[in-house]
């Protein structure tokens, strides 16, 4: 068993930036890289392309990534893990060995499934309830449902000799405790390393988070070259300790601050981070700047994982209209008011919720406008929901209208209609979901 693995994170969400990663695979001397690149709507979203072709359903930069990334995973001898086969894992496989097949690499991906359970869901949605609401499944219109799976099957794909994993709805600290229990032999039942490793795997999921991204403000948390951030790595001992760092000469920082943010980063209850694998006790980290860009991480620990997991439902919710028209000079704001009461009293008998928003004035926290200072300049929005696509385009459409039915002065606008997906969850007895890996060689 080796003594110390190197994981970096080349991506914390499906839109992220693709040179960080080609940089870690390139520069970062890595064992593995991890793409976390799925949230709690995109799957549902994923679904939804799915559904319009069969073939589709995997993140959309996904031939993007892996065709770049490939060169660079091969010749350096680096693992991929990734979630972004999304709502179809099994093409999105088929999809990479089609890749290396035209860059002439031989390849042996692994493509996990078993998470979407939708079937199950809609068998037993009448007595099935949400977590948020306590409403029985059967009140949604389901588009999709996925279960929060584990490390278990990636560390079943990695002793399959799968190079790259993909999977489906895994749990972000998952995708990088994995290695560490394949590497190091770890028991899946010693829950204090399980807490310590995903310890490691939260701190690096969110990718440019650590690394000062989502820390700077430009004021008193000054991050240099950020149009250059790097993304992270850490340097894991089979002790559970980790250091975290980035490949030299990148941009931002990794500090006690950054790791701190990150480490509370949607954190509820620090003592019971719940995951599939273990409930992980936060309390107990220890973080130790140990140089520049180098935060040692060690303690932490763990209790049994839960008897469940955790399912996420997406469902059609609504369909949301938007318009947006601006104006400026003088009386700016006063102009955009009686835009903003003319288009409330013209789609009040249609909608019975309006939202409007002076932006730049009050559109973020509604506090109230202070007539001390008088905005030269405001964006209106007004925004309503709708069962469908037509009525939700009536609230564009009446923005528009404004351009020369007054008031006077506005301009540039824009109108929107989107259907929106919603997301509850529930909890399913984990012995009811079996997952299963599929090896597929160019």
């Amino acid at each position: 068993m080796k003594q110390k693995i190197r994981i970096g994170c080349g991506a914390g969400f499906s839109g992220d930036r693709i040179e960080p990663a080609v940089v870690l695979a390139e520069q970062g001397k890595l064992d593995y890289l991890v793409l976390e690149c799925l949230a709690e709507r995109t799957i549902g979203l994923a679904q939804k392309r799915k559904m319009l072709d069969a073939t589709k359903g995997y993140d959309p930069l996904l031939e993007k990534r892996i065709t770049t990334l490939l060169p660079h995973l091969v010749k350096n001898n680096t693992r991929l893990i990734t979630n972004m086969g999304a709502a179809n894992p099994i093409e999105a496989a088929k999809k990479i060995i089609a890749i290396a097949t035209l860059q002439n690499v031989q390849i042996k991906v692994a493509a996990i499934t078993g998470d979407d359970v939708l079937s199950f869901i809609e068998a037993n949605k009448s007595s099935i309830t949400d977590l948020e609401n306590n409403k029985p499944l059967s009140e949604y219109n389901i588009i999709s449902a996925n279960a929060y799976l584990g490390a278990a099957p990636i560390v079943d794909a990695l002793a399959a000799g799968a190079q790259i994993i993909i999977t489906g709805r895994v749990a972000d600290p998952s995708l990088f405790l994995a290695p560490l229990i394949h590497e190091f032999g770890w028991a899946t039942d010693d829950y204090n390393l399980m807490g310590k490793g995903t310890v490691t795997g939260h701190l690096l999921e969110c990718a440019g988070q650590i690394t000062g991204g989502y820390f700077a403000d430009g004021v008193k948390k000054i991050v240099d070259n950020l149009d250059k951030l790097g993304h992270p790595f850490a340097d894991v001992f089979a002790d559970g300790t980790a250091v975290v760092g980035k490949v030299e000469g990148t941009g931002g920082v990794i500090n006690l601050q950054t790791a701190k943010e990150q480490l509370l980063y949607e954190v509820m209850n620090p003592y019971e981070y719940i995951t599939p694998d273990v409930i992980a006790d936060f309390t107990t980290v220890y973080l130790e700047e140990i140089g520049k860009d180098m935060v040692q991480v060690s303690g932490g620990s763990g209790a049994a994982k839960p008897a469940g997991y955790k399912a996420s439902i997406g469902y059609k919710a609504f369909y949301l209209g938007e318009g947006e028209i601006s104006y400026a000079g003088a009386a700016a704001y006063e102009r955009a008011q009686l835009a903003a009461a003319i288009i409330e009293k013209r789609l009040k008998p249609f909608f019975s919720d309006i939202r409007i928003d002076f932006i730049g004035v009050q559109s973020m926290h509604k506090t109230t406008f202070s007539n001390t200072s008088k905005p030269y300049e405001v964006r209106l929005r007004v925004a309503a929901k709708a069962q469908t696509a037509e009525a939700a385009a009536l609230v564009g459409g009446e923005v528009e209208a404004l351009y020369t039915n007054g008031p006077a002065g506005g301009g540039g606008a824009r109108k929107y209609v989107n259907e929106v997906i919603g997301i509850v969850s529930t909890l399913i007895d984990r012995n009811l979901i079996v997952p299963q890996v599929k090896i597929f060689e160019s």
